[in-house]
C-alpha cells in the first residue's frame, strides 16, 4: 500500500500513558495515535501515528471543541482532558490500568455542563496497521449482559466493551452522539490473545485509584528536594513507565521511527533495552533515592548477558531475547513521510565499546548506595571487564551507533577506563576479589593512549575519534566519570570547544558534526536533548553555575505541556522530534539537576 504522507499530529501534541509492559500515545484531540500489546516490542495495533487513520486508532473526542486542555491527575499517568465547546464542557480520562492482570486501556467520559457532542472511532489494525481483523459482536460478562466487540486476527484479539458502542460503517466502528450534563459514558479495550478468554470486566472507578496509588506511591521515594523539581519528578516517573515490571527491562523509548530529521531515514526502533540507556538511568534512579529497581535490573542483566561473554550484546528485548532484527514496513508511510519505517534495529550486532563503562559505573554507584555483589553478579562483572581488556584497543562503533566505518572513538577509549576503574574501586573500596594489580596497569595504559592520541593540542580540546580535528557532545560524559579533575585545562578547553562546535543559536547541543560523514548517513539532525543535559551536568562540575542554571531553564521550555521529552529538538519550528518519550532525554534531566544543586549547595548558594 503507497499513499503520500498527510499533515502528522505534532509528536509533542501526544500524552503517553503505561502499565509498566507497554506504552500508548494519545493525541490532544483524544486519538490514540500508538499502541503496543501487550509488550512495548509487540506489534502495534494502532500505528495512525506512522500513517493515518487506515492504520488503528481509537479516537474519543469532542468535535467542535472551541478549547482543549489536559493535565496528569497528580504524580500519575491518568490523563484528564478536558473540552469545551459552544454547548458544554465534558472531562476525559484515558490511563492504562496497573497490576489487574490484563492488557487494557480504559477511557471515560463526564459531561459537566450544558451538553457536548462525542465523536467516537475504533479501526483496530494488527501488525502495525496492516491487518484488518475479522470483527464480530459477542456477549460479554456482568448481569446486564451487554454486547461487546472483538476483533480478531491470527494470534491476536482486541475486545471493545462499554456503556455505548459504535456500529460498524466500512471496516471501522463509528459514531457521533450526544451526552448531556451529568452522563458518563465508560469504554475499555482489553488485548489478549485469541485462543484466551476475555478476563472479567472490572470497575473502573477503582481502577482509577489503583492507578493512582501505583504511581503516587512509587514517586514517594524520591528524595529530591532542590529546584526544578517538578520537571524531575514527572522525568522519574517516565524513567519508570519505560521500565518492564515483569522483566526488569528497560526500553530506550516507547516508539519507532519517529524521525531525527522528518522526511528523512534517520529512523530507528528504540522500544529495546540497550545496556547503556539502562544503566544510566539506573544511575539517576539511585542518585533520586530509588534502590529496589537496581536489584531488579542487575537480574534482568544477569539473565540477558548469560553465556560467554564475547557474545554479550548492546541491546535486547524486553525478556532478555537475542534477536532482533532489523527490517523495513513498506506499507506505513512514516511520520512526516519519514521512511522507511524500521521494526528491529541492526545496531544489536555492532560492537560498541563504551557499553560496559555505563554498566560497571551503574554497578559501582548500586554499591555504594547499598546494594549486595551476589556471587553471581560479581562473577559476571570480572568476566565481562577480562573480554573488554581483549578488545578495548580495537575500533568500534561507538555511543551513537554509527552505520559508517569503525572508528577508534575517545568516548568509548573512555567509558572503558571508566569500566576498569570501578572494577578497581570495587576491591579497594567493597572489598571484593580479583587481579587488582592487572586491572590498575590496564587502566592507566588505557588513560595514557586516550592522553596520548585523543586529544588535540591545537584544538585545545579531545575530540571525536582518533585523528579527528572536530568533537563530539558524548565527550561530557568524561566529567560524570571522572576520567580527569573538573578543573582540568583539558577538560575545560573541551567543554568551551563543544559548545563553540556544536551549540546553536536556540542555545542546545549537537550530538556531532553530520558533515564530517562519519556516521554514514544522508541528511541532518537536529539538536539531541541528552548533549544539552550533558552539557548543563558539565558546566555545574566545572564551576560556572550560572551558565548551567540558564542552560537548564531554557531546556525546561522544550518539554510538552505534561512535561515529556522527545529525543531531539527543532528549536526554529519548536518541535520535538526523534522518539518518543525518551528515555536518555529525561535521565539526562534527572543527572542534570542533581549535578546544578550539589554544586550550588557547594558554594553556598540557596536553591
Amino acid at each position: 500500500m503507497t499513499r503520500s504522507p498527510h499533515r502528522p499530529v505534532p509528536i509533542a501534541d501526544h500524552a503517553v500513558l503505561g502499565d509498566g509492559e507497554t506504552a500508548a500515545l494519545v493525541s490532544l484531540h483524544g486519538s490514540v495515535d500508538w499502541l503496543c500489546l501487550p509488550r512495548f516490542d509487540s506489534p502495534a495495533c494502532f500505528a495512525a501515528l506512522l500513517g493515518d487513520e487506515r492504520n488503528g486508532r481509537w479516537l474519543l473526542t469532542v468535535p467542535d471543541a472551541t478549547s482543549v486542555t489536559r493535565r496528569y491527575l497528580g504524580d500519575t499517568f491518568t490523563l484528564e482532558t478536558t473540552y469545551v465547546s459552544p454547548s458544554g464542557r465534558a472531562r476525559v480520562t484515558d490511563l492504562m490500568p496497573v497490576s489487574d492482570g490484563a492488557s487494557d486501556l480504559v477511557r471515560r467520559v463526564e459531561v459537566d455542563e450544558g451538553s457536548v457532542t462525542l465523536e467516537h472511532e475504533w479501526i483496530v489494525r494488527f501488525g502495525y496497521g496492516k491487518v484488518q481483523p475479522w470483527v464480530v459482536r459477542v456477549p460479554d460478562d456482568g448481569p446486564d449482559a451487554r454486547p461487546a466487540i472483538r476483533a480478531i486476527a491470527g494470534a491476536e484479539a482486541l475486545l471493545l466493551r462499554g456503556d455505548r458502542l459504535p456500529p460498524a460503517d466500512d471496516h471501522r466502528h463509528r459514531e457521533t452522539f450526544d451526552l448531556a450534563a451529568g452522563e458518563v459514558l465508560e469504554l475499555a479495550v482489553t488485548w489478549t490473545p485469541s485462543w484466551a478468554p476475555v478476563p472479567r470486566r472490572l470497575d473502573v472507578d477503582e481502577r482509577i485509584a489503583a492507578a493512582r496509588e501505583h504511581w503516587e506511591s512509587w514517586i514517594d521515594t524520591c528524595d529530591y528536594e532542590g529546584p526544578y523539581r517538578e520537571a524531575l519528578v514527572r522525568s522519574l516517573l517516565t524513567l519508570r513507565l519505560l521500565t518492564s515490571t515483569t522483566t526488569g527491562g528497560i526500553v530506550a523509548a516507547a516508539t519507532t521511527s519517529l524521525p531525527e530529521d522528518p522526511g528523512g531515514e534517520r529512523n530507528w526502533d528504540y522500544r529495546y533495552c540497550w545496556l547503556r540507556d539502562a544503566a544510566l538511568t539506573l544511575e539517576a534512579l539511585v542518585e533520586s533515592g530509588y534502590h529496589e529497581e537496581i536489584s531488579a535490573w542487575r537480574e534482568w542483566l544477569l539473565r540477558a548477558v548469560a553465556g560467554d561473554p564475547g557474545d554479550v550484546q548492546i541491546m535486547y528485548g524486553v525478556d532478555g531475547s537475542r534477536e532482533l532484527p532489523e527490517r523495513e514496513l513498506d506499507h506505513l508511510p512514516g511520520y512526516a513521510g519519514s521512511r522507511p519505517v524500521r521494526v528491529g534495529n541492526a545496531a544489536v550486532d555492532q560492537m560498541q565499546n563504551d557499553v560496559l563503562g555505563e554498566v560497571m559505573c551503574a554497578l559501582d554507584m548500586a554499591r555504594d548506595a547499598g546494594l549486595a555483589e551476589s556471587d553471581a553478579s560479581w562473577s559476571l562483572q570480572k568476566h565481562l571487564v577480562a573480554e573488554q581488556l581483549e578488545r578495548w584497543r580495537r575500533p568500534d562503533r561507538g555511543l551513537w551507533e554509527i552505520r559508517g566505518p569503525e572508528q577508534h572513538f575517545v568516548h568509548s577509549k573512555i567509558m572503558t577506563w571508566a569500566a576498569v576503574d570501578r572494577a578497581v574501586r570495587a576491591v579497594e573500596v567493597h572489598g571484593l576479589d580479583g587481579p587488582v594489580d592487572r586491572w590498575r596497569a590496564a587502566r592507566d595504559e588505557i588513560h595514557a593512549d586516550v592522553l596520548a592520541h585523543g586529544y588535540d593540542d591545537e584544538l585545545g580540546s579531545f575530540v571525536q575519534h582518533y585523528g579527528a580535528h572536530h568533537t563530539d557532545a558524548a565527550l561530557l560524559q568524561m566529567l560524570q566519570v571522572g576520567f580527569l579533575p573538573a578543573d582540568d585545562p583539558r577538560v575545560v578547553g573541551t567543554v568551551h570547544r563543544i559548545r563553540d562546535e556544536l551549540e546553536g543559536d536556540d542555545g542546545l547541543v549537537r550530538r556531532y558534526r553530520t558533515e564530517t560523514g562519519v556516521d554514514g548517513l544522508s541528511g541532518s539532525e537536529h539538536p539531541f536533548l541528552v548533549c544539552s543535559f550533558w552539557l548543563a551536568d558539565a558546566l555545574a562540575r566545572i564551576g560556572d553555575l550560572d551558565e548551567s542554571r540558564r542552560l537548564l531553564d531554557r531546556l525546561m521550555g522544550v518539554s510538552n505541556d505534561l512535561g515529556l521529552l522527545a529525543e531531539e529538538y527543532d528549536g526554529e519550528t519548536d518541535s520535538l522530534l526523534g522518539n518518543f518519550p525518551q528515555a536518555f532525554s529525561h535521565l539526562g534531566l534527572v543527572r542534570a539537576v542533581h549535578s546544578l544543586a550539589r554544586a550550588e549547595a557547594a558554594a553556598g548558594r540557596p536553591s
